[in-house]
């Protein structure tokens, strides 16, 4: 934090004129065991010595060295001013600039650098730098880079590809026809598929409390078992109510699976909940089983439609916004949780980890395997199409549509 390094600066630099340089070190690894941490890090910002030094002071608290005149804590001046080894920088003013050029070739040097398509480690980066003119050691470098503000950090997922120019206007949409469906009374669910799940003994990531050294064994390798598959779960989010259904597929991940899911959460839960309900709205990615170019999503609607006697709804999140669909954030992310770090053995013990999974706002999901198969490459005609009564909406029609019940 800035005012943390400003205030410890003000520190150093009101106590360098009454301390000597062991005096000095045990301060400065006071203070950074007292940050806890990145504690050595704020403290070497701030008062220029080196990572190495306070990690020396740090070791002689925890050994309780015997402070005072013997350590040079007080008294007179153990070396003349300037004395001791100078700073790497010092002698040598280019390699500062020689390692902020290897570190981001990109912007800041040659595209073509030896580092640019490798690990850029600290080792590699001495190495580089020696060989260049600038011999510098690994511990070195890694003083360098924290003193220049770098860090180890993995790349951010933030880059949503293209974006439509009425993306918002379609969300604004949505969540009008979402608020008048729920101020009706009439049911709204977020439907998507969830990731496939290996089902064996494998690896699954995260971590749950076990006895020390007595972790979960699973599989090295992460190979399918032909004899349990893959599963592959298809949520159904009621909005308005809190809670989800789940059905755990074996097959693919067709259209029809998607509205048979639909299906089974209507039989199974929606119907007791909304008994007078005339319309289904339903919000779904554009891509996928469920996206709005397929035409196999519209015909297994329609037959929806006509076995329960509701008007569905349908209205798609733009193109590269799955990740902003209510089910995401709301129901598959806390099943992901709840079976961190378990491995997925059989089907029943997915069905029961995802049944389980509840939260504090009062989160309730109800899980089912479909062991039926829904072959893929399915062909829909133009005539089948013809049958869809689907009444495409004024705006994005190709995204807001209703299919009612012949």
């Amino acid at each position: 934090m800035p005012e943390t390094v400003s205030l410890l600066t003000e520190k150093f630099e009101r106590l360098r004129p009454h301390l000597q340089e062991a005096g000095l070190r045990l301060w400065a690894a006071n203070e950074a065991l007292s940050l806890g941490y990145g504690g050595v890090s704020e403290v070497a910002r701030a008062t220029g010595l080196s990572r190495t030094t306070i990690h020396v002071g740090m070791a002689a608290l925890k050994a309780k060295s015997p402070a005072g005149d013997a350590m040079g804590v007080t008294g007179e001046r153990c070396r003349r001013a300037g004395g001791g080894r100078k700073r790497v920088t010092q002698t040598d003013p280019g390699l500062g600039e020689a390692l902020d050029r290897l570190v981001d070739p990109a912007t800041r040097g040659d595209p073509e650098s030896g580092l640019r398509w490798t690990s850029k480690s600290t080792t590699k980066l001495a190495a580089e730098l020696t060989q260049s003119g600038h011999p510098v050691s690994q511990r070195t470098v890694c003083d360098l880079l924290a003193a220049q503000g770098y860090s180890l950090q993995s790349v951010r997922k933030t880059r949503e590809g293209g974006r439509h120019p009425d993306r918002d206007a379609q969300f604004q949409h949505l969540h009008a026809q979402v608020q008048a469906a729920i101020q009706a009374g009439q049911p709204v669910v977020s439907v998507d598929t969830k990731k496939k799940e290996l089902v064996g003994d494998f690896k699954n990531a995260g971590q749950e409390w076990q006895k020390k050294g007595q972790p979960v064994e699973v599989r090295v390798h992460d190979f399918i078992d032909p004899a349990l598959g893959k599963a592959a779960p298809y949520g159904v989010y009621d909005l308005a109510a809190n809670q989800g259904w789940v059905s755990v597929g074996i097959d693919h991940d067709t259209a029809e699976f998607a509205v048979e899911s639909i299906r089974r959460w209507w039989n199974q839960m929606g119907k007791a909940r909304y008994p007078e309900a005339e319309h289904l709205t339903i919000t779904a990615d554009c891509g996928g089983s469920n996206g709005n170019r397929v035409r196999l999503w519209k015909v297994a609607l329609q037959r929806l439609a006509d076995e329960t006697g509701l008007s569905l709804r349908v209205c798609h999140l733009p193109p590269g916004t799955s990740k902003w669909n209510k089910i995401e954030h709301r129901m598959f992310c806390h099943i992901t949780k709840n079976w961190r770090g378990r491995p997925l053995e059989s089907l029943a013990v997915i069905v029961s980890l995802i049944g389980s999974t509840t939260t504090a706002n009062g989160l309730k999901i109800r899980a089912e395997i479909d062991a039926s198969l829904y072959p893929k490459g399915q062909k829909i005609s133009d005539e089948e199409m013809a049958r869809v009564h689907l009444r495409p909406d004024p705006f994005h029609g190709e995204w807001n549509y209703v299919i009612s019940p012949a």
